[in-house]
């Protein structure tokens, strides 16, 4: 959770710092749209592909206990550097967040999935829970980094981020006395070494190959989903009416921009728990609910989404302006679509990724988000010539003919 918070409360407002104006009251770097975007693709991407060599240090070397602190203190520091307002610092710190992301996202995952037994029903509720808890962070960092950053200064909103993952350290080593059994270097007994050494079986070649295939879904999916955070995220600032008929406290009369952050974080909270059950009882119905079918759902669903920006971006080019609900449709669609996918995925990994490459199957999965975060900025970018409306219609329309065709193959 504090570790979400402090990464999402940090990316909600990096774009909009890097565009905004050197002459503003909050000055920023007062980068084009474009490059701010082809640095928020590289930055989202490294994040997720250093998820490799995360999970090969834990497999091999340390453990994913061990790496899960490490990449906490790297955070901790990357967060905090950011906090000065010098180019050597912002650079800096985004190379720390990589790192320190990098030794954590995979090994926090695959920790989760050690907490329950091979076969055990209850391993995706877990999951879901789990994924609740990261957006219960990615909610509220929005919303308190997002309104210190773009009121009081980005800098400010950068250091606040460093203090929520502080906590998170905190809160990480106080619970070790209940992760006893879990995230252990595999390596550290007889057993477990002759377990390390031991060739993959046919039945694992499979599954590593069938997990490759679904990784085909990750890329599309998440060069779809990480326009929040980049393009749709500049479009709200940009061309969203986000005035309001009444006054807030500390804000006024419109709505930051990084406050859009937080609705998909929201919904994820308020509809986690109903679609898991949703899936629990479609199984127990006898209905198709395998983890790739829960997948390719979820992808049709989001990309259903887009179809609300292409009328926002419709709206935009007829009256100058366009509504906020547009947003918030889109947004319901992107969170339904990616209950489906996201934790389900993860779970899927644990369950058919090899014991001794646990946490570096997590790490492939990581980088393949990463690729499809640097998709996401490559098609921010082209939306400087192709524009909004061709840029949201097209993601919308590959989508929802993907998972279409995935469906139609997988009956066959």
């Amino acid at each position: 959770m504090w570790e979400r918070f402090s990464y999402y409360g940090m990316r909600a407002i990096l774009v909009l710092y890097l565009v905004a104006k050197t002459s503003d009251e909050n000055a920023g770097l007062g980068w084009t749209n474009g490059d701010a975007l082809s640095l928020y693709g590289w930055y989202t991407m490294m994040v997720y592909v250093m998820s490799i060599p995360g999970g090969i240090i834990a497999d091999k070397v340390l453990g994913q206990k061990k790496s899960v602190l490490i990449g906490g203190i790297l955070l901790l520091l990357g967060h905090s550097i950011l906090a000065v307002e010098q180019m050597w610092a912002f650079y800096t710190g985004l190379i720390l967040i990589v790192m320190g992301v990098g030794m954590l996202k995979p090994n926090i995952s695959t920790m989760v999935g050690g907490l329950y037994k091979k076969g055990d029903i209850r391993r995706d509720k877990g999951f879901t829970i789990f994924y609740i808890g990261i957006n219960v962070g990615a909610f509220i960092s929005s919303l308190i980094v997002g309104t210190v950053g773009e009121v009081y200064g980005w800098h400010y909103g950068f250091g606040l981020a460093g203090i929520g993952m502080a906590l998170g350290i905190l809160q990480y080593v106080l619970g070790q006395k209940y992760l006893k059994e879990v995230g252990n270097f595999l390596g550290a007994t007889e057993s477990s070494k002759e377990l390390m050494n031991k060739p993959l079986t046919n039945i694992e070649k499979d599954r590593v190959i069938v997990l490759f295939l679904s990784f085909i879904l990750v890329i599309v999916f998440w060069g779809a989903f990480e326009q929040a955070g980049g393009l749709m995220n500049i479009y709200t600032m940009e061309k969203t009416n986000r005035t309001l008929s009444f006054s807030l406290p500390f804000i006024g009369n419109v709505v930051p921009a990084s406050w859009f952050q937080s609705i998909n974080a929201m919904f994820i909270i308020f509809f986690g728990t109903t679609i898991a059950a949703l899936w629990a009882r479609r199984k127990l119905a006898g209905k198709v609910s395998s983890s790739l079918f829960k997948m390719t759902v979820g992808l049709i669903i989001m990309g259903l989404g887009f179809f609300f920006m292409t009328g926002a971006t419709a709206q935009y080019e007829s009256t100058g302006t366009s509504a906020m609900y547009w947003l918030v449709l889109a947004y319901l669609f992107r969170t339904i679509g990616e209950l489906c996918l996201s934790p389900v995925a993860l779970s899927f990994i644990t369950k058919l990724a090899p014991v001794k490459y646990a946490s570096l199957m997590m790490g492939v999965y990581f980088a393949m988000t990463g690729f499809g975060s640097k998709l996401a900025g490559l098609l921010g970018e082209w939306s400087e010539s192709l524009g909004e409306f061709k840029i949201f219609t097209g993601i919308a329309i590959f989508s929802v003919v993907l998972g279409l065709l995935v469906l139609t193959i997988r009956k066959n």
